[in-house]
């Protein structure tokens, strides 16, 4: 008896709540379908938004790099450079006196720059003026540079421009690849979270109509107590089967509402907007080949760029190692025009030639070895780098085998629990009807009752199992099998 009160206890405390939630219910609630949860993911969500993001992201970067190599316009200068101080002056004697200066410098310059990424050198062109005052003197002289044109070129270095120019059209070809993927993430976590929803349904479902079974099987008991074709054990047995029915039921009431609440947060449906899902009809019937998924993979994932990048990094890294640290020498040159006059006007009449050649350079003699040994670490992670890409596309391609092997096997289980889905509800309609007439136990009741469940929530768990290895599979090939088109946008 204090088991009995004990529960009367329990299922009061839950009860309370499980009749506000059925009054609530009363309200319509927005039904969705698995495809329209995952539209409105991709859509709404904020993994969907950050996957925006950073494509965004990684389409300015590459602007950036192309950038680089288009001309460059610019304009410089100084207005002005004032000057007031006394400074010492040299004079013709030898001897050094002091002068009260109140001079201002001034210069303007408009400048073209061309990168050239095959020498990593820089050609430009610009035209410049220059004006200095003596406010003490009176004195106003201008000297300008109508146009001169010259070149910067690194010799025997590291060219930085070349090997961006190899890399960075890699790196935009993963950014490309990783936002169809991102896609497909949100899809199969938008799958994963509707189907937790829809087992939380069921198991409600279940347990409401375990509580009106019970309900039903409890009255009839009564009566056949009453006639005393029921012993007392058998009777409380019953009863306290619909106590935990109703205890079940509360529970799934309150873990539905926690599923339904995060799966609106992720879709980004409105906070309290009351929720259904509806469990797909069909599965997609498809024949998937291990050889035409990784044919798939290879050509759409972004492993085919990324590990050629990784590489080429790899590379770039040797050769900076060589070109930073051996030889260096830098050759600037430039063939102009210059005039300086009194006036603006006349320092462009008639101007002179200039010329300018720079050549620099730069020989270690003795590093201890410094540059040997950065040379040779980066070789080793060169060599590194290979034998992780290698390990990492093997991985890679037995995950695309996997998945299209489970993809069979699930295709298989759903088959099979639909099957004892029916099966199971089936044998519970007899069992329970076999009861009622008195040819059975209260405990093969409760057997087919359990067995009645299991197979329910183990068909809508194949079908979580599947739904999701079928986005996970779009993920891993960018591939949509179902109606045979990639998943990259074409431009």
């Amino acid at each position: 008896m204090k088991t009995t009160l004990l529960y009367i206890v329990l299922v009061s405390f839950f009860t309370v709540p499980l009749a506000q939630a059925q009054q609530t219910a009363a309200e319509p609630a927005r039904l969705l379908t698995l495809k329209e949860t995952i539209d409105l993911a991709l859509s709404s969500s904020i993994a969907s938004k950050q996957a925006s993001t950073n494509k965004t992201s990684s389409y300015w970067q590459y602007r950036t790099f192309k950038s680089d190599y288009r001309p460059q316009l610019s304009l410089s200068g100084t207005l002005p450079d004032f000057s007031r101080s006394i400074v010492p002056v040299i004079q013709p004697d030898g001897t050094t006196d002091f002068k009260a200066v109140s001079i201002s410098n001034s210069d303007v310059a408009l400048s073209v720059s061309q990168a050239v990424g095959l020498t990593g050198g820089q050609v430009f062109i610009s035209s410049q003026s220059q004006r200095f005052d003596d406010f003490n003197q009176g004195l106003r002289r201008y000297n300008s540079f109508p146009a001169v044109i010259g070149f910067k070129q690194p010799l025997f270095g590291y060219n930085e421009l070349a090997w961006a120019k190899k890399v960075e059209p890699l790196r935009f070809q993963e950014s490309e690849r990783q936002y169809a993927e991102d896609r497909e993430t949100v899809a199969t976590t938008a799958t994963q979270r509707f189907f937790e929803v829809l087992l939380q349904q069921v198991n409600y479902d279940i347990a409401s109509k375990n509580v009106e079974n019970n309900q039903a099987l409890f009255k009839v008991a009564e009566e056949k107590y009453r006639l005393g074709r029921l012993s007392r054990n058998e009777l409380l047995q019953l009863q306290l089967s619909l106590m935990n029915a109703q205890l079940a039921q509360a529970q799934a009431s309150t873990e539905l509402k926690t599923v339904t609440m995060q799966f609106a947060a992720y879709v980004g449906l409105p906070q309290g907007e009351k929720i259904v899902v509806q469990a797909p009809d069909a599965v997609p019937t498809l024949e998937v080949n291990e050889q035409a998924a990784l044919e798939q993979a290879r050509r759409n994932r972004k492993e085919r760029f990324q590990n050629e990048r990784k590489v080429l990094q790899a590379q770039q890294q040797v050769a900076e190692a060589r070109g930073k640290g051996g030889f260096n020498a830098d050759l600037y040159a430039t063939f102009g025009l210059t005039k300086n006059a009194n006036n603006f006007s006349e320092s462009f009449a008639s101007p002179e030639n200039q010329q300018q050649v720079i050549l620099g350079f730069n020989v270690p003699i003795v590093d201890w070895g410094r540059q040997k040994a950065r040379v040779k670490t980066a070789e080793a992670k060169l060599q590194l780098t290979q034998y992780t890409v290698e390990q990492e596309q093997t991985a890679f391609e037995q995950s695309v085998f996997t998945q299209v092997n489970q993809i069979e096997l699930l295709k298989e289980r759903l088959r099979i629990t639909a099957s004892a889905d029916s099966i199971g509800q089936e044998r519970y309609n007899i069992t329970k009807a076999t009861f009622l007439v008195g040819r059975i136990s209260i405990t093969d009741l409760n057997i087919a009752l359990q067995e009645k469940d299991q197979a329910r929530r183990a068909h809508i768990a194949a079908l979580q199992d599947f739904w999701v290895a079928y986005y996970r599979l779009r993920a891993l090939t960018l591939y949509d099998f179902e109606h045979g088109v990639s998943l990259l946008v074409e431009k």
